[in-house]
């Protein structure tokens, strides 16, 4: 049995008081299926963090922020999210969402919430537990 736990780097990205989330899609096999997230995804061998974030940022949106800033490291449940901060410094129509089902700029009240309307799902959608936690987290901390 492999008790060794999965590590992903994953980016709070924002622009003035909201904050960039992928609506994941809704499928049977991925974590937080429906759910919005943040950006990111798992580091691959030999990547720093770093590397795997802003990889993982170009694969997802093909926009990687000039500089990112660290801002924790989450360890629960065999996962360990790495987790990095930036300013968004593009509108949202020039991000091309090449993975998941939609994207928003979510604003804190939304966030506290706990979910958002998705145009592209017609409906409202949950945040996905950990991002919320995240999110709240550095709201607390007035970036």
């Amino acid at each position: 049995m492999n008790n060794q736990s999965v590590e992903v780097a994953i980016a709070i990205l924002y622009s003035s008081d909201r904050f960039l989330m992928q609506l994941r899609d809704d499928i049977p096999g991925i974590l937080y299926p429906g759910c919005w997230g943040l950006f990111g995804g798992h580091i691959e061998v030999g990547e720093t963090s770093q590397q795997a974030m802003k990889r993982e940022l170009l694969e997802e949106i093909s926009y990687i922020p000039s500089s990112l800033s660290e801002f924790s490291c989450y360890r629960d449940a065999g996962i360990i999210r790495h987790v990095y901060h930036a300013p968004l410094t593009v509108e949202l129509d020039q991000l091309v969402l090449k993975e998941g089902w939609d994207l928003g700029l979510l604003k804190p009240e939304q966030i506290r919430a706990g979910s958002c309307y998705s145009e592209k799902a017609g409906q409202n959608k949950p945040l996905g537990l950990p991002h919320q936690r995240i999110l709240l987290d550095f709201l607390e901390g007035s970036y």
